[in-house]
């Protein structure tokens, strides 16, 4: 089967048998080729995202390698004093540097960091949460659900689109109050506009309980200081974890792979004693992850400490490329591939960061749907389309994945 020759034997036999046991007239050749294709393009694999949305869910989301090699680490070994360590210690220690925390650690998303803090510090007590915060998240999700596995108790506090801190202030004074933490969830993807009003992290330190702030998206500093300028408009009105803790929340959760730009892991940072009882807690250990991510985050750490992250940083790399740079490149395609227009787009940060906020871009257009097509190509491409037309966005494909779209134009306007 010529599809089929990147795969095992043995799960080539078994596609054929399956071949074989659906066809109404015996084995059939094509039946088995098209299942091997199938059966190989579900595999996890790279692509190449020229949708224009920087963080894209479906895609991975921030693109980070992580490589390392074949060798042990001294992962949970003290090699100081040749007894054993904590996983948290050299990447926590780090993270903690970054955001201006006494402490950090990291789990596996941001979900389980939420979950981890409120079991630790809430359970069987209340949590105070704006109803405007009491939002769901991808994949159906909702702070509510989540904060009933902790065992904490929901306190809703406000209304939908309004939420003051007087009103935090009365469920706390209410007869039969509990209350362990009040959470402030950033809404991410989720916007009401017009009449509202929300109590800020400022503020909500004030009530005399700690404030857990789960800001979403893993901004360290609001002020971008490794993009060695302003910061850039899309990223107005963003919560950082610096700010966000300089403001007098105890603890911040956020994700590693939206705008931090390294992998999936959720990261925990405020007061030591917090953060302590956090790693103390029995969930810990379930919701820990592996070295490859630890040494991944440490890299990271490392350049963001090191202002290097615009060269080490994928994420960071695309954000801050110029649209006369992706000009440039997307002439150059048109030129080889001998089809196609140079267009502006619009491209995004996704994942729920910046909602609603739109980067200049550009990009390559032709007539048609060739969706289809571009997945099928090697890598496979996902593109945008619209009213018939394709349009590949650059700001988010590698410079070095440019001959691949050349390569797939031609076969699109063949």
């Amino acid at each position: 089967m010529a599809t089929a020759s990147e795969l095992p034997h043995a799960v080539c036999v078994e596609l054929a048998r399956e071949a074989i046991a659906a066809g109404p007239d015996g084995y059939s050749p094509v039946a088995a080729n098209e299942r091997a294709r199938q059966f190989r393009d579900a595999l996890l694999g790279p692509v190449i995202n020229a949708t224009g949305v920087l963080l894209h869910t479906n895609l991975g989301r921030a693109p980070f390698a992580i490589s390392t090699a074949a060798q042990a680490t001294n992962i949970e070994f003290d090699l100081a004093s040749g007894e054993r360590g904590s996983r948290q210690t050299a990447v926590g220690g780090l993270f903690a540097m970054l955001c201006g925390a006494e402490a950090a650690m990291v789990v596996n998303n941001t979900a389980a960091a939420v979950l981890l803090v409120l079991a630790a510090l809430a359970n069987g007590r209340d949590v105070l949460v704006s109803r405007g915060e009491s939002v769901e998240i991808g994949g159906g999700f909702r702070v509510p659900e989540v904060m009933e596995q902790s065992g904490a108790r929901l306190v809703d506090v406000g209304t939908t689109n309004r939420t003051r801190l007087a009103e935090y202030s009365k469920a706390m004074s209410r007869k039969a109050a509990d209350v362990a933490v009040v959470l402030k969830v950033h809404p991410s993807n989720y916007r009401i506009d017009g009449f509202v009003e929300t109590a800020s992290v400022k503020q909500l330190a004030t009530l005399g309980v700690p404030v857990v702030a789960d800001i979403g998206s893993g901004l360290i500093d609001a002020n971008c200081p490794w993009l060695g300028g302003p910061p850039p408009a899309w990223l107005a009105n963003e919560p950082a974890a610096r700010q966000t803790l300089a403001d007098g929340a105890a603890l911040v959760t956020f994700s590693g792979d939206k705008l931090l730009g390294g992998p999936q892991a959720g990261i925990i940072a405020g007061r030591a004693d917090l953060v302590r009882a956090c790693q103390q807690h029995a969930l810990a250990r379930a919701l820990r992850p592996g070295a490859h991510v630890l040494l991944a985050l440490q890299a990271l750490a490392l350049a963001y400490l090191d202002r290097t992250v615009v060269d080490v940083v994928p994420f960071w790399r695309m954000a801050a490329t110029t649209v006369n740079d992706l000009t440039v490149r997307a002439h150059q395609l048109v030129a080889a591939a001998g089809c196609g227009e140079v267009v502006a787009t619009e491209a995004t940060p996704g994942a729920g960061s910046a909602p609603n906020a739109g980067i200049a871009s550009v990009g390559v257009r032709i007539s048609g749907d060739h969706l289809v097509a571009l997945r099928r190509a090697r890598p496979p491409i996902v593109a945008r389309n619209r009213d018939g037309v394709t349009v590949l966005d650059l700001r988010t494909v590698n410079p070095a994945d440019d001959h691949f779209l050349v390569e797939a134009l031609r076969v699109c306007a063949s």
